[in-house]
């Protein structure tokens, strides 16, 4: 069975948007939540940083979006090419039983 890739990379750009996003929008409102969290994303994403304001929350969910698109298009097409493999080499091991 093969993943879609371009499904993966959606749910996974939303996922990850969409945590940064929540969890950035909550630190606005409590800022001790997730503060750390955020400090730590700050220091992955360029121009991200842990200022509190809506741009900086905009921004980190923009991040989050691309970084989970590619990452999950990533882990798609590895996992498609390695699953293709293995029913491949199952198929060649019988065909030259037989």
């Amino acid at each position: 069975m093969q993943l879609s890739v371009r499904a993966l990379a959606i749910t996974s750009a939303l996922l990850w948007g969409g945590c940064l996003l929540v969890v950035g929008l909550i630190n606005l409102a409590a800022p001790a939540y997730g503060a750390d969290f955020l400090r730590g994303m700050g220091s992955v994403y360029p121009g991200f940083y842990h200022s509190r304001t809506i741009g900086s929350v905009l921004l980190g969910t923009i991040y989050g979006l691309i970084d989970g698109a590619v990452g999950g298009a990533i882990f798609g097409w590895l996992y498609n090419i390695f699953t293709t493999r293995k029913q491949n080499s199952g198929t060649v091991r019988l065909n030259k039983a037989a």
